[in-house]
C-alpha cells in the first residue's frame, strides 16, 4: 500500500490490524527516516493510547497503556533495537519477555533478534518513495 501523508497512514492502520487478526507482534523494517516510528504512533492513536508516543531509541522499550474494545486495560510495547548489537544485549534488556507476552508489540530494527520472532510475526517493510510518500509492504 502507498501512503502519502499522515492522514493516509491513519486510514491504513485499521486494514493493517485487520490483517494481523489475532497476531500481536510486528517487525518493522526500513531505512532511517522511513517512518517506522510514525507507523507505531498511528497504530497507537487508532488503539486509543493516551500516552505521548516517542521512539525508544535510548530506552529500547516503551510501554503504552490503552483500553481494549471490551473495556479492559491493555498494553502496547514499542521496541527500537537500532543500538542493540547482539542477542545477549537484547536478552539483558528484557526483549524476550516482551516478545513472549500477549500484548501488541512493534519492533523496529528486529534483525538482531529475528531467530526469536514468533512464526506468525507480521513483517512490515517501509520503503521511501519520496520525501513524503512511503510504500508499506506487509509480509
Amino acid at each position: 500500500m502507498i501512503v502519502q501523508n499522515e492522514a493516509e497512514l491513519d486510514a491504513a492502520v485499521p486494514r493493517i490490524l485487520e490483517f494481523l487478526g489475532s497476531r500481536r507482534k510486528m517487525a518493522l523494517y526500513g531505512d532511517l527516516g522511513a517512518g517506522k516510528t510514525t507507523l507505531v504512533k498511528a497504530i497507537c492513536r487508532f488503539l486509543g493510547v493516551k500516552d505521548n508516543t516517542a521512539s525508544p531509541t535510548f530506552s529500547l522499550i516503551n510501554v503504552y497503556h490503552y483500553t481494549d474494545p471490551t473495556g479492559n486495560p491493555a498494553l502496547f510495547h514499542h521496541l527500537d533495537l537500532y543500538r542493540i548489537r547482539s542477542e545477549s544485549e537484547a536478552f539483558d534488556a528484557g526483549v524476550l519477555e516482551v516478545i513472549d507476552d500477549p500484548w501488541y508489540c512493534c519492533i523496529e530494527w528486529p534483525q538482531v533478534i529475528e531467530s526469536w520472532l514468533p512464526e506468525d510475526v507480521v513483517k512490515i517493510e517501509i520503503e521511501i518513495l519520496s520525501e513524503t510518500t512511503r510504500r508499506l509492504l506487509i509480509l
